[in-house]
């Protein structure tokens, strides 16, 4: 598994927003930076660390490295600094 890479605080914050509202989202992932893009919707749950690398989980269990993310909801990642 790749070195982790944090976010930027302004991507995180959007993070927190939707977590908050609770409404589904769209979220476009590369896992491991790896050729292929997927996606999955559902509603953030919460955020947080675990050995030092960034998570997100959805209320159905779904767990996802923050590094990984590509959009949420239309939202690319790269458009944050």
């Amino acid at each position: 598994m790749s070195t982790y890479r944090p976010i930027s605080c302004n991507f995180y914050d959007e993070l927190e927003a939707r977590a908050t509202l609770r409404q589904p989202c769209l979220i476009v992932y590369r896992p491991d930076n790896g050729p292929a893009e997927s996606t999955v919707t559902g509603i953030i749950d919460t955020l947080y660390i675990r050995d030092k690398v960034e998570y997100l989980r959805l209320t159905d269990g779904f767990e996802l490295r923050l590094d990984w993310l590509v959009s949420v909801d239309g939202r690319e990642l790269a458009g944050y600094c």
